[in-house]
């Protein structure tokens, strides 16, 4: 008795696996993900913007509003966010020098970027959803932050006391 294939079992299999391979988002090395820009607001509405060289969360009105910073994210899994400004040119970090733990701007492109590189924890946000609201904690310090001050125009940052800051956010993909 012989077996035969159908010939079309085996175009089905490779649009299948093109299909996957196409929507799938996992960074490697050599296979960058689609970035997504995304709006951010702090639960007291306050947006993010550039003031030299920082990034700073306050209330823009009438043609400031053209100042606001959005945000570029390339997804790792499992909830794991590279998050990046203009246009994934600059890379959000959590660093820890000496006893503290800063957030900073640094000059990396998010889509060079491996999930799999320990040197590359520090550019990893995993995101956490509650309700309408989002909160992203540091992958290389857990129990960190990110947030903004009770205050308009300070600078974006970490924290491990969400009482004493802003810890979520609205995060809103930009159609």
């Amino acid at each position: 008795m012989e077996i035969r294939r159908c010939p079309l079992s085996h175009l089905i299999s490779l649009l299948l696996f093109l299909f996957y391979s196409e929507t799938a988002c996992r960074p490697s090395g050599k296979r960058h993900c689609k970035m997504q820009t995304f709006r951010i607001w702090d639960v007291n509405q306050k947006i993010f913007y550039m003031r030299n060289n920082q990034l700073i969360a306050g209330y823009l009105q009438g043609p400031n509003t053209k100042l606001e910073e959005k945000i570029d994210v390339v997804p790792i899994e499992p909830d794991g966010l590279f998050l990046g400004l203009h246009e994934g040119k600059l890379c959000l970090a959590c660093v820890k020098s000496g006893d503290e733990i800063q957030l900073r701007l640094e000059a990396v492109n998010i889509t060079d970027l491996s999930k799999n590189k320990e040197q590359n924890k520090r550019f990893t946000f995993i995101r956490s959803n509650s309700g309408p609201t989002t909160s992203f904690e540091s992958a290389a310090c857990p129990g960190w932050l990110l947030c903004t001050a009770l205050e308009a125009d300070q600078p974006v940052s970490l924290t491990n006391k969400p009482k004493e800051a802003l810890t979520r956010f609205y995060f809103q993909q930009e159609q």
